[in-house]
């Protein structure tokens, strides 16, 4: 359960990063104005409260994992939101970033 835990939060996590980013860009490039900018500004802060409730208690890890969950669903997040086709290398690369988040959170380790 640790794990499914672990994983919905690494999703919530992503969707509140990613698209409060996606809102401030919207508001900025697009010119979509100060309420998108400001949507974006409380998703982020929810992004950072989110990787707080990881049941891991080591920052630099939590974070480190994440890192590969924001490079996989930043191409995912492109695919839905924007109509970005990935091509076989960021797809490759996205992968070999989930691995990495495997490695890092869920390898055995000694107690």
């Amino acid at each position: 359960m640790t794990v499914a835990r672990s994983l919905l939060l690494f999703v919530l996590a992503a969707i509140a990063e990613i698209g409060g980013a996606w809102l401030i860009w919207q508001g900025v490039r697009e010119h979509r104005g100060w309420v998108w900018v400001g949507a974006g500004v409380i998703a982020l802060g929810a992004y950072g409260f989110v990787a707080t409730l990881q049941p891991d208690a080591h920052f630099g890890r939590i974070l480190a994992a994440y890192g590969g969950v924001f490079v996989a669903g930043s191409l995912l997040w492109g695919v839905i939101a924007d109509g970005f086709r990935p091509d076989r290398w960021d797809i490759t690369g996205a992968l070999i970033c989930l691995v990495g988040v495997a490695v890092i959170m869920y390898s055995p380790r000694a107690a």
